[in-house]
């Protein structure tokens, strides 16, 4: 990031504002807001700046701005519009070591004023890095809309109570727990209500009623295939919630940031022929953690129970009576072909799918090729990269038309996606001379024909 997203106590501390227009008055109104001692040095005041300084304590220097002015502060603003001014305050303000922000000049702000929603004591900062304040309003009241006036209420009530949940919560992991029940559950609700009573009381009752939990649990999310869109609202609010986060390779690392800061993260991923953690032992992990009492993600590419090893994992769990949950993801199979623009069923060129590895083991795949003859029937080969030659020859000699169309999809759902369009006698050497890289999928039926017309993402 370019900028550090900070709160700064400004409250009785001295700030120097140069120019006294529209954009400044907009400043100072922040400044003032945050209880600043402003100091206002302008020649002439806007007529919107004249009625900020009536309803305001703040010192007016009538005059041009010189050299010697920002002594005292601790916080420059510069909003005139004289670029030689500007530069001239940037330059003090720089040799003096204080913060400054110039007004419409990115290049000469060491901080920059972010759109803010004011749900005080809670607020929250909207920033572009100055690359586009209008984005940044736009985001603003996105989340304006979606957080109710009186969840500043919730903030105060928090404020409030913050000692007595700390001395009832025996560890930091207890007391989120406590503080989630709280946020997420009937008292704020009777809080938004204004019911401040009958949130006390409940308060009072969760407290007295509260009991640290011996053991945790885990959540086996399907983190779908890559755009961090496509994941669930359970599956990001679960991922949330964990203490410690396994994630695998396939993994996209901005879904994993979606996880709480505080949480730990451990890769556990495996590729081909380098297993970091052995399976065996992941499961193992999961025990382990959720014993310990914490909550786990154990976060998964694709949908957990597709050629994820989901089964395996919950198997060890739910004989040892760890309480778990299991969040699906959008498979890579659909996503892959939704994002290329073939659908895995049509009603005149296929009426059935077929998902099936295209993993290797040993340098064979053990399939009833037999079984995959039909014309009107989709074939998706996960993991198929390494094993491409394999499926074209296995289907080929089977009874398949080496004119059969394929596609092999690269990176799907990423802005890396890469389409490649053959059939079973020409793919493998298109994917020789376009060197695709794992993750790939591969789709073999006559939808792939329909590609060319509906795909809509990606280039080449």
């Amino acid at each position: 990031m370019d900028f550090l997203p900070i709160s700064l106590r400004l409250r009785d501390q001295p700030v120097v504002l140069i120019g006294a227009g529209v954009v400044a008055a907009r400043k100072a109104r922040f400044l003032l807001g945050a209880g600043a001692q402003l100091t206002v040095i302008a020649p002439r005041q806007d007529s919107q700046f004249r009625a900020l300084a009536g309803t305001h304590e703040l010192v007016w220097h009538a005059r041009e701005y010189a050299p010697g002015d920002l002594s005292s502060a601790i916080m420059v603003i510069a909003a005139t519009p004289d670029r030689k001014v500007n530069e001239a305050v940037h330059a003090e303000a720089t040799g003096r070591g204080i913060p400054v922000n110039v007004v419409d000049s990115p290049d000469l702000c060491s901080f920059i004023f972010p759109a803010i929603v004011d749900r005080s004591p809670l607020t929250v900062a909207i920033s572009s890095s100055g690359a586009s304040p209008v984005l940044a309003r736009s985001v603003r009241s996105r989340i304006e809309a979606m957080l109710p006036a009186a969840t500043a209420d919730i903030a105060r009530f928090a404020r409030l109570h913050r000692d007595r949940i700390r001395e009832v919560g025996t560890s930091e992991n207890e007391r989120r727990r406590i503080w989630e029940q709280v946020m997420d559950g009937p008292i704020a609700q009777l809080i938004l209500s204004n019911r401040w009573q009958a949130a006390e009381q409940a308060l009072a009752e969760l407290l007295e009623n509260h009991r640290e939990l011996p053991v945790g649990e885990v959540y086996l999310i399907g983190a779908g295939p890559g755009d961090p869109e496509l994941m669930t609202f359970k599956a990001l609010r679960l991922l949330q919630r964990a203490d410690i986060v396994l994630h695998d390779r396939l993994v996209n690392p901005d879904i994993v940031a979606m996880a709480r800061r505080d949480a730990d993260k451990l890769y556990v991923g495996k590729q081909r022929s380098d297993h970091s953690v052995p399976q065996d032992r992941i499961n193992e992990l999961l025990v382990e953690l959720a014993l310990g009492g914490k909550r786990v993600a154990r976060l998964k590419g694709g949908d957990p129970f597709v050629f994820g090893r989901g089964g395996e994992e919950i198997a060890l769990l739910a004989q040892k009576k760890i309480p778990f949950q299991v969040v699906p993801g959008i498979t890579a199979g659909n996503a892959a072909a939704c994002y290329a623009g073939i659908p895995l069923t049509h009603r005149d060129y296929a009426q059935s799918v077929r998902f099936v590895t295209g993993h290797t083991k040993d340098g064979k795949l053990q399939h009833r090729w037999e079984e995959f003859l039909s014309e009107t029937e989709t074939l998706v080969f996960y993991m198929g990269l390494v094993g491409l030659p394999i499926i074209c020859k296995e289907l080929i000699a089977h009874g398949r038309s080496a004119d059969t169309a394929v596609a092999l999809i690269e990176r799907a759902t990423s802005p890396q996606q890469r389409l490649l369009t053959g059939t079973l006698g020409t793919i493998e050497s298109l994917v020789a001379s376009a060197k695709p890289q794992a993750p790939t999928l591969i789709i073999v039926g006559k939808v792939v024909g329909l590609a060319d017309q509906l795909r809509w993402y990606g280039s080449g």
